[in-house]
């Protein structure tokens, strides 16, 4: 397999990894297939709104919900709504280390910046750094585009640890993390331990404190209903690091992301992009749509803190 690239282009790629990257959600139509016009409208809607880029079939987008023909699908569809000047990521991780190879192959044939690689999780009491770092690192030598490392705990039930991040992020083809444990400690470690690396916060709660601590941005969820928002922070602390609006706006987005993103998960996405104008719509089973009392939740926080 040929590598992924060379030194220059992996470079250039973490010099697109900055600011507010978006992970979509996945629209359905109402029979639950997906609705690929509406995956092209709400990235529209978002590149507009001046987000850096966009990550597709992501935790946000259900992708452990997708069949391998609708990955392949909405990442084509995700390819002809970004324009080359964002940034594209595509989340590739799977169970095996096979499939992962496998998703990363589907992926790259439409040239995407990287993938998003999660550590598989269903035996994760089995998988010891060695077995991780040797998943990774055969990944990364298959993948035909570069590797972003996605620690995310919540769903995985792994953190991986500053040691497992160095010894991955050596590999040539590997040029980012995404940190979604929330955690400042955690991504102070990593920011440590792999100082080449391009990280980014994976939870909007914590977007400015990353950034005052050399973190280049963020993937977060909160920027699919709330990215103009998102996008002043970043605005904010390039021009002045320290200016109290930008902690205010913090502060805003800190509160729709803990009652919106990490309280209703997807479901609560969705209806929050239902309220600004995007198209959210309905999870896909098993997980469940929010019923009216939670969804004028919803509609109550959008209009006390984005409206």
């Amino acid at each position: 397999m040929e590598a992924a690239g060379s030194a220059p282009q992996h470079e250039a790629v973490k010099q697109k990894l900055k600011g507010v990257i978006t992970p979509v959600t996945t629209p359905f139509d109402n029979s639950g297939r997906v609705h690929l016009q509406e995956l092209r409208n709400n990235i529209a809607i978002l590149i507009e709104s001046g987000v850096q880029g966009i990550l597709v079939a992501g935790s946000t987008g259900e992708a452990p919900l997708l069949s391998t023909r609708e990955f392949a699908e909405v990442t084509a569809a995700a390819r002809e709504a970004i324009p080359g000047e964002k940034v594209m990521l595509v989340g590739a991780g799977m169970e095996s280390t096979q499939g992962t190879v496998a998703a990363c192959r589907i992926a790259g044939e439409l040239e995407p910046d990287a993938v998003l690689v999660r550590p598989p999780s269903y035996y994760a009491p089995l998988l010891d750094d060695t077995a991780l770092r040797n998943h990774f690192e055969r990944v990364a030598d298959s993948s035909p585009v570069p590797v972003l490392i996605y620690n995310m705990p919540k769903y995985t039930g792994i953190h991986m640890s500053p040691e497992l991040i160095r010894s991955i992020g050596s590999h040539p083809d590997v040029v980012g993390v995404k940190d979604s444990s929330g955690n400042m400690e955690s991504l102070d470690r990593y920011l440590d331990a792999a100082p080449e690396l391009a990280v980014l916060a994976g939870s909007a709660s914590v977007l400015l404190p990353a950034l005052r601590r050399g973190a280049v941005g963020g993937i977060i969820a909160a920027s699919c209903f709330a990215p103009r928002l998102a996008v002043s922070i970043c605005q904010g602390f390039s021009t002045d690091s320290r200016a109290a609006d930008t902690d205010a706006r913090q502060d805003r987005l800190s509160r729709l992301n803990q009652e919106i993103v990490g309280r209703l998960g997807i479901a609560g996405i969705k209806a929050a992009m239902d309220q600004v104008g995007s198209f959210g719509g309905s999870v896909r089973p098993p997980l469940r749509d929010l019923d009216p009392p939670l969804r004028e939740q919803v509609r109550e926080l959008i209009q006390a803190h984005l409206n």
